[in-house]
């Protein structure tokens, strides 16, 4: 008899096939938005392939209907979770005037919506960072019942945002927990250049927070150990590091080509960790998903993110008059 792992951390069937939905709707937008990339549609794709299920994992932790994240450009999944839809990704990717993060002015993976408490990201990395552990401080001063989630890639931790936002954040508790998804490469620098110690958690002491690696690739681990942070965070006793190990199963961007410093061998071992695959087997070893019912589910994401394209690709650019807007005040108007 398999060993129903998600029974044993509390989650239903109905929780598991929705955090593989989430992590599938992302890989199949990412997907079809290098398709557009390619076809000369959409400027540009960071891509989320490989990470999603520590994006989902983490994020099915959270109360997404309190808490505060601030993602970093690869976190689809995360968005997703929280309430960004498809339609709103690709008016993003297409840089339409619907886009809810910017109006169409910022390049894709900049999310940003207050609705759904997704604090606005920033191009300099782990600017987030002290973005996220700001709200937190607000939380603990105003006593308020919500905590912060903040994610960045590993090269970034070694910025020195991620050093002054963890520092203030285990100095003064704060309810905040920081996620570092670790897939190797900080563009084309591979982590043994990157880092002196093993592992970006084994920083977290000199934070005088806790730190802990874990799978990237297995959400069910990820949200283990983030409910495990987050119940920590909730009940006052400050903040945690989180280290997921994933797999960037693409090149850093569609600017970028991964070749010229990752082997096909490199590659290929990269792929068999896939995160999608993976997870779908445990689901039909625990009985929660059939042949029949990944087809229909594949079926319905399929038909989510062709709706979405067709809309994002026949919707309205902003005007050009409108450029500055929001970025300065306007004369007699409340904006």
């Amino acid at each position: 008899m398999t060993n129903n792992r998600h029974e044993e951390l509390g989650l239903s069937n109905d929780d598991v096939l929705h955090m593989y939905e989430t992590m599938l709707m992302a890989r199949r937008l990412d997907e079809r938005m290098w398709l557009l990339n390619r076809a000369g549609k959409i400027p540009f794709v960071i891509s989320c392939q490989g990470q999603e299920a520590a994006q989902v994992g983490a994020a099915y932790a959270l109360d997404k209907d309190k808490d505060y994240i601030a993602p970093y450009y690869r976190d689809m999944g995360v968005v997703l979770h929280f309430g960004m839809t498809p339609k709103e990704l690709m008016l993003s990717a297409f840089a339409k005037a619907e886009d809810p993060n910017s109006g169409g002015r910022q390049m894709p993976g900049h999310f940003g919506q207050k609705k759904n408490r997704i604090l606005t990201g920033s191009s300099p990395v782990t600017t987030q960072l002290p973005h996220a552990v700001g709200v937190a401080l607000a939380a603990k001063i105003k006593k308020k019942d919500f905590i912060t989630f903040v994610t960045l890639g590993e090269g970034s931790s070694n910025q020195g945002d991620f050093h002054e936002g963890a520092n203030f954040a285990g100095v003064h508790k704060l309810p905040t927990i920081i996620m570092v998804e670790n897939n190797k490469y900080a563009i084309s620098v591979p982590i043994e250049k990157q880092l002196a110690c093993e592992h970006v958690s084994d920083r977290a002491i000199g934070y005088g927070m806790p730190g802990v690696t874990v799978d990237g690739t297995d959400p069910l681990e990820v949200y283990k150990v983030m409910k495990e942070a987050a119940d920590r965070a909730r009940s006052g006793e400050g903040p945690s590091l989180v280290e997921t190990i994933c797999y960037r199963l693409t090149a850093h961007s569609s600017d970028d080509d991964h070749r010229a410093y990752r082997s096909d061998e490199d590659l290929k071992a990269e792929r068999e960790k896939d995160p999608i695959p993976r997870f779908a087997a445990y689901l039909k070893e625990t009985g929660v998903l059939d042949e029949e019912s990944e087809k229909a589910l594949e079926d319905k994401v399929k038909k989510i993110v062709n709706e979405a394209t067709d809309y994002a690709e026949a919707a309205p650019y902003a005007k050009p008059e409108d450029a500055l807007k929001y970025v300065y005040a306007e004369k007699g108007g409340d904006e």
